[in-house]
């Protein structure tokens, strides 16, 4: 049928027709706040780069957790700032490691809160980067049992899962095997399969106080350039162990979300990253955009995308727009 017989105007005329066909809705169960632990007590050190984002002490971030979980956000994704760095990121996988803490309270006061856990070394490598170096560069099968220690011990201490983010070859595989060594093979995997090495991250490493010291990530990260490759990292993540796969940033890859989706029969998630974010706040404080309205877009677009999971610095305020 053709116009004017048919009209698809007829579908939207009324706000509850529109509603009872809409295709795609984002709601708080969808969404995953991330965190940011630090020593201290009393701690709230705002993220400059990130308005409304801090770096929490650990009573400070239980509070954080409390409200967000009544406002229907119920996982978190937890970064550290630890007070010591070393060469290899081995400092994480301690029993009184900031994280180790942070999900040991977590779980204590806030126990209906499904705590992540970031499994990563930029954040506690004297040089930035994501693994041990030799000779200049990050080697990779050293850098897997640290990922693998780190692992473990976040087990131990509760974690619901663990998101390796590291884009070292193998570290699912590796990971998987430690995790079910010790008793932990319920603990699932959500891996960064397919991670770019992109400019939107920025601001994050403002936050997590983990820029490279020298050089880059070109050598680990994914190039932007690549969408087969991401097929391939995703795949050989599902062959590993991967329980969830997530592609990273999102809005510059939305191809990548819908083809992951299309292509393979498990949950994909995406991370609305903190310069997807940052962009948003500064162009609201300038009030060239509706926030509220942008935010929503955005969000369902990387749902609409076939993401089934949103990581997102968004999810506490979109919990307020949508009660």
């Amino acid at each position: 049928m053709y116009y004017p017989t048919t009209r698809l105007r007829r579908l939207r005329k009324n706000p509850v027709l529109r509603n009872m066909v809409s295709e795609t809705r984002v709601t708080t169960d969808d969404l995953i706040m991330p965190l940011f632990a630090i020593s201290g007590k009393n701690v709230k050190n705002p993220i400059l780069s990130m308005p409304g984002n801090f770096q929490l002490s650990i009573d400070l971030l239980v509070e954080e957790c409390k409200q967000l979980f009544d406002s229907g956000i119920h996982s978190v994704l937890l970064f550290g700032i630890p007070e010591t760095k070393d060469e290899t990121g081995i400092i994480a996988a301690e029993d009184n490691s900031i994280i180790s803490q942070a999900i040991k309270a977590i779980k204590k006061h806030v126990p209906g809160m499904f705590v992540i856990a970031d499994v990563c070394n930029c954040e506690y490598t004297t040089h930035g980067h994501c693994g041990t170096i030799v000779n200049g560069d990050v080697d990779n099968d050293l850098t897997l049992d640290t990922l693998a220690a780190q692992s473990v011990t976040f087990a131990k201490f509760g974690v619901d899962m663990i998101a390796p983010s590291d884009m070292m070859d193998g570290r699912v595989g590796k990971i998987r095997n430690a995790l079910d060594k010790y008793g932990y093979y319920n603990t699932p995997i959500m891996a960064y399969s397919a991670k770019y090495a992109s400019a939107f991250y920025g601001p994050f490493r403002d936050a997590a106080d983990s820029a490279p010291q020298f050089g880059n990530r070109n050598s680990y990260q994914m190039n932007p350039d690549n969408s087969n490759e991401a097929m391939r990292e995703i795949e050989l993540d599902i062959q590993e162990g991967a329980d969830i796969v997530m592609v990273k940033p999102a809005l510059s890859y939305l191809d990548i979300i819908r083809r992951a989706k299309d292509t393979f029969n498990i949950p994909i998630a995406a991370y609305n990253v903190s310069g997807e974010f940052s962009m948003v706040k500064a162009a609201a404080e300038r009030g060239w955009i509706d926030e509220e309205r942008i935010v929503k877009e955005i969000l369902t677009s990387i749902k609409r995308a076939g993401s089934d999971i949103i990581i997102t610095y968004h999810a506490k305020e979109f919990a307020k727009y949508i009660k």
